[in-house]
C-alpha cells in the first residue's frame, strides 16, 4: 500500500487539550460541522500553507472521529485507495485501502491535493459523494454502505490548476466547497506566536514580511510565503538563530532558486526585518 497514507484514527479523543490548534476566521469550522452532520462531502481550496490540513485535523478531533489522510500524487491509483489482493504466506489476502478502511470505520477520509491524482482515480469517489454513499468493491463483490459518521474531505491549491490538472465538473459538483486564504495579520501573528514559540515582536515582524512578499507574488513570484513558512522561521528563531538569517533560510530560499530573485527578496527582508543576526 502507498507509503504516503497516514492513519491518525486509532486513538481519537475530543478532549480540548488534544485538539490541534486552529483559529477560525470565516465560519469554516461551522461549515465543516454542518457538512459532517448532513453527510455531505467537502472540498477545501486555498493556497499552500494556509491551514487546510490543520483545519481538517482540528475538526476531526473536535468531532471525535478517526482521520485517515492520503497525500495524493500522480501515481495514485484507484487500487491504492480501495485496496488489492496481496500474496502472503502462500495465500491471497484482500487488504483494504485507506478509502475502504475509512468507510468501514466511519472515519473522516482526507485527500490532500487531490488534483495531483490521476483523473480516473477520483471516479471511484462518485458513489460515495452523492446520495448513494456506497463504495462498490468489484474485486470482492462487496457493496459497502457508508455509516453516518463517514465523511469525505478533499483539498487542492487553485493556483496549481491547469488544463491537465483540475477536477472534473462531475466530481466538483458533488462537493460543498470552502475557499480559504491566509489569515488576517492579527490572527496570523497569534498563530506564529503559538506554533513558533516566539514573542509577539518577532511574530509581528514575520507577518509584516509576509504581507510585503505577498504583494509581490502576482508580479514576480510563482508562489508566495505561507503561514507554514513563517512558523518554520519562528522555530529557527526560538532555537537561537537570528531573525534575518531565519527569514533567509526558511522564507527566501524556500521561495526561489533564482539568484536575482533571491537577492530582491533579501532586500525586502532587510527593509522589513532589518539586520537582526
Amino acid at each position: 500500500m502507498d507509503a504516503r497514507v497516514m492513519d491518525r484514527g486509532r486513538s481519537v479523543t475530543n478532549n480540548v487539550a488534544d485538539i490541534p490548534y486552529y483559529v477560525a476566521q470565516a465560519g469554516e469550522c461551522t461549515l465543516f460541522e454542518h457538512c459532517f452532520r448532513q453527510q455531505l462531502p467537502l472540498l477545501i481550496k486555498g493556497p499552500t500553507g494556509c491551514g487546510k490540513t490543520r483545519l481538517v485535523e482540528h475538526m476531526a478531533a473536535r468531532l471525535g472521529r478517526p482521520l485517515i489522510t492520503v497525500s495524493c500524487h500522480d501515481d495514485l491509483s484507484a487500487a491504492d485507495l480501495v485496496g488489492r489482493y496481496l500474496i502472503g504466506g502462500g495465500d491471497t489476502v484482500w487488504v483494504d485501502g485507506p478509502l475502504t478502511r475509512a468507510v468501514r470505520e466511519g472515519a473522516i477520509l482526507y485527500l490532500d491535493e487531490v488534483v495531483e491524482a490521476r483523473k480516473d482515480t477520483t471516479v471511484v469517489l462518485h458513489p460515495l459523494s452523492d446520495d448513494r454513499r456506497v463504495l462498490p468493491l468489484e474485486r470482492t463483490g462487496e457493496l459497502l454502505s457508508a455509516p453516518p459518521e463517514f465523511m469525505l474531505v478533499m483539498s487542492y491549491n487553485p493556483g496549481y490548476q491547469n488544463l491537465l490538472k483540475g477536477l472534473k465538473p462531475s466530481t466538483r459538483q458533488r462537493f460543498v466547497a470552502l475557499a480559504m486564504d491566509y489569515p488576517v495579520p492579527e490572527v496570523e501573528r497569534d498563530i506564529v506566536v503559538h506554533e513558533g514559540g516566539v514573542e509577539v515582536r518577532v511574530a509581528t515582524r514575520l507577518v509584516q514580511l509576509a504581507q510585503a512578499l505577498r504583494r509581490l507574488t502576482d508580479h514576480d513570484l510563482e508562489e508566495t510565503v505561507s503561514t507554514r513558512l513563517l512558523v518554520m522561521a519562528a522555530r529557527l528563531v526560538r532555537s537561537g538563530m537570528g531573525l534575518t538569517a531565519a527569514c533567509r533560510a526558511a522564507v527566501v530560499q524556500a521561495l526561489t532558486d533564482d539568484e536575482d530573485t533571491a537577492a530582491a527578496l533579501n532586500e525586502v527582508v532587510m527593509a522589513v526585518v532589518g539586520d537582526e543576526d
